[in-house]
């Protein structure tokens, strides 16, 4: 099924649009989160990079410190020299680690905090560790870690281990405080980046708004003014917000003064068109009263010229016609105002459908009318005109014995006037630009031989928008419905 509405040729009007900045796929948005993962990427690329430094300068103090001890072993050792003292000696760091592996593989005794069990565990973890350059290893039974090394000594081996518990508080300090500072560091690039781009993209919102109100101006028809215009504040092209809104009033320039060309164009040719029709009108009256005139006499005539006469006759009726039509419709194009009144709706289609009855024997005519009259605002004699096409139109283009009913409702503040036949449906060549001037199928609905000057339609949906209402037509095999709505009173 096809439908086709007029006055269509324009799209409903675009609503200002109220934008978050920060919606989803929002230029703001992009722009915001990529500054705040900047942001994020550089402070994790510098607190990792402050934490390596800080990490390896701890650890070499460390190292210095256990070079320093394993430069003075003497001090740790009893009286005998054989084994180490009860007790660590002055000076010696908390928590270190001092403990001798004898030649044959003995493990001597091991000073770690006074505690014998815990040293023992911690001995046979120590007891195959060897290097002579620091380690960081971690002891199991203190489950802790430890910078080590080892010296062979003419006692055996000698090692001696330093804890990194401040090294690794300080460095579990230290990240945290990154952490605070990278997320503090976040939400104010996030702020600051969201103040900064909202104020940035003002101006192409103030475009947007511009080109909002142009998109809203009927600019299908008439003389059409173009005042609006981007502020010169953002139309300056030093800039790359500047040169849209430069490009783009450029662009109102030229729009503003292709519509006036067209306007003028039309306007030429509407008068053109007005004063031909208007000129042709009484030529025309002349050729088709000599032709009638020639009536009385065409028994005289030979034969030839007695068919000629008639088609000159018949020629010029249509074309009578078609100047009347064309009139009608230029000067609905230079005024389209109408002598409204309170018109009863039911009495023009009356009156109307009457009409095509008696032009129209052969086909079958019904009404389907409301009880109450229905009165809208109207012009009676365009309005009678408007329904006598649409018959004429059903009468025309469909085969005798077509069943053609007109109905007249009111629905939401409208007169509703339909028009339904069950002919052929009309042609699909037309269906889409069937209200458009000069439309006319090549074979559909061609019923009759009065023939169609292609402006029946085009006077319907004048007509109908001149009143503030509109035609719409409905089309199928078996099926043709025009809709006429006018408001009422």
């Amino acid at each position: 099924m096809s439908e086709l509405a007029v006055p269509a040729s324009r799209s409903e009007a675009l609503a200002p649009m109220d934008l978050n900045p920060m919606g989803k796929g929002t230029l703001s948005r992009k722009l915001v989160l990529r500054v705040a993962g900047l942001v994020m990427l550089l402070a994790l690329l510098l607190g990792t990079a402050s934490t390596v430094a800080v990490r390896h300068q701890l650890i070499a103090n460390v190292d210095a410190k256990l070079a320093t001890a394993m430069q003075s072993p003497d001090r740790y050792y009893d009286t005998d020299r054989k084994n180490f003292g009860d007790r660590m000696p002055p000076g010696t760091e908390v928590g270190q680690i001092i403990m001798m592996v004898s030649p044959s593989g003995d493990q001597g005794r091991i000073l770690i905090d006074d505690s014998e069990q815990l040293a023992t565990t911690v001995a046979q973890q120590l007891s195959s560790f060897s290097s002579t350059e620091p380690k960081t290893i971690h002891l199991d039974g203190l489950d802790k870690d430890y910078r080590a090394a080892s010296r062979p000594t003419p006692y055996g081996t000698q090692i001696i281990a330093l804890p990194l518990d401040v090294v690794n508080h300080s460095l579990k300090q230290l990240v945290i405080t990154e952490l605070a500072l990278t997320a503090a560091a976040l939400v104010g690039a996030i702020l600051l980046a969201r103040a900064l781009v909202s104020s940035a993209l003002k101006p192409l919102n103030r475009l947007a708004a511009t080109a909002t109100e142009v998109s809203n101006l009927a600019l299908d028809r008439g003389e059409v003014a173009l005042p609006q215009r981007v502020a010169d504040a953002d139309a300056d092209p030093a800039n790359e917000v500047g040169r849209v809104g430069y490009a783009f009033n450029h662009m109102l320039e030229n729009v503003e003064g292709a519509l006036a060309t067209r306007q003028e164009s039309e306007t030429k040719v509407r008068q053109f068109v007005a004063d031909a029709s208007h000129e042709l009108r009484n030529p025309l009256a002349a050729i088709r009263g000599y032709s009638e005139l020639t009536r009385r006499s065409r028994d005289e005539m030979p034969q030839d010229t007695a068919f000629a006469m008639g088609r000159i006759e018949a020629e010029s009726t249509r074309m009578s016609r078609l100047v009347e039509d064309m009139l009608l419709l230029a000067r609905l194009d230079n005024d389209p105002s109408l002598d409204l009144t309170e018109t009863d709706v039911v009495e023009v289609v009356l009156n109307a459908v009457s009409d095509a009855q008696v032009a129209g024997p052969t086909h079958e005519w019904s009404v389907d009318l409301p009880e109450q009259p229905v009165v809208a605002r109207a012009d009676a004699l365009k309005l009678h005109q408007v329904v006598a096409n649409l018959l004429a139109n059903a009468r025309k283009h469909t085969p005798a014995g077509t069943h053609v009913e007109t109905r007249v409702s009111t629905d939401s503040g409208n007169a509703v006037i339909m028009v339904i036949d069950d002919g052929p449906g009309v042609d699909e060549s037309i269906k889409d630009t069937a209200f458009e001037r000069f439309a006319r199928a090549d074979t559909a609905r061609a019923h009759n031989q009065e023939g169609s000057t292609g402006l029946g339609l085009a006077i319907v949906a004048a007509v109908m928008e001149a009143h503030g209402g509109s035609a719409r037509l409905d089309s199928q095999p078996g099926h043709t419905c025009f809709t006429l709505t006018i408001p009422l009173v």
